[in-house]
C-alpha cells in the first residue's frame, strides 16, 4: 500500500519532464508579423481627380488575422510622386513599409540625361566618370599618358 502513492507520484513527475524540457522563445518584434499577407485584391480605381493621387488598398495586420484596408484619394505633392506601401520579407517574418513620396523627374530633366548617355557612349572613355561627380583616372595611368 506504501508503494502506490510512491509510484503514482513518480509516474506524475515521469510525465511533467517533457513538458517542461519544451521550451518554445518567441521574440516578439514590433512591426514583425509571421505570417505572410495574402495577394492583394483587385480594386477598380475610380476615374482620375484634380490635383489628388490614388493611394491603392493593401493588406493591414491587426494583431490576429489581415484586414483589407481599401484604396483612398490622397492631395498631389507638386514635383512628387507616390510610392505605394508594401509588405516586405525581413528578420525572419513581414514587415509593412508605408507608402512614400519622391521626388519626380522632370522630363526634361530625363532627355537631357538620355541625351548625356548617347554621347558618352559614342565617345566609349571607359575612364571618363563625369556622370558620377567627376573625371577618374585610374592609378598609374596619368604617368603613362593613358588619361
Amino acid at each position: 500500500m506504501k508503494a502506490t502513492p510512491f509510484v503514482l507520484a513518480l509516474l506524475l513527475s515521469a510525465a511533467a519532464l517533457p513538458a517542461a524540457a519544451q521550451v518554445s522563445v518567441n521574440i516578439n518584434l514590433p512591426g514583425l508579423v509571421q505570417v505572410a499577407p495574402p495577394p492583394p485584391r483587385f480594386e477598380r480605381v475610380p476615374g482620375p481627380r484634380a490635383g489628388q493621387v490614388w493611394v491603392p488598398g493593401h493588406w493591414q495586420w491587426n494583431g490576429r488575422d489581415y484586414a483589407w484596408a481599401g484604396g483612398r484619394w490622397q492631395r498631389a505633392r507638386p514635383d512628387y510622386a507616390y510610392a505605394p506601401g508594401q509588405w516586405v520579407q525581413a528578420d525572419g517574418g513581414w514587415r509593412w513599409r508605408e507608402g512614400d513620396w519622391r521626388r519626380a523627374e522632370r522630363r526634361h530633366e530625363r532627355r537631357e540625361e538620355r541625351r548625356h548617355d548617347r554621347r558618352h557612349d559614342r565617345h566609349d572613355d571607359r575612364h571618363d566618370d563625369r556622370r558620377h561627380g567627376g573625371y577618374h583616372c585610374p592609378p598609374g595611368q596619368a604617368k603613362k599618358g593613358n588619361c
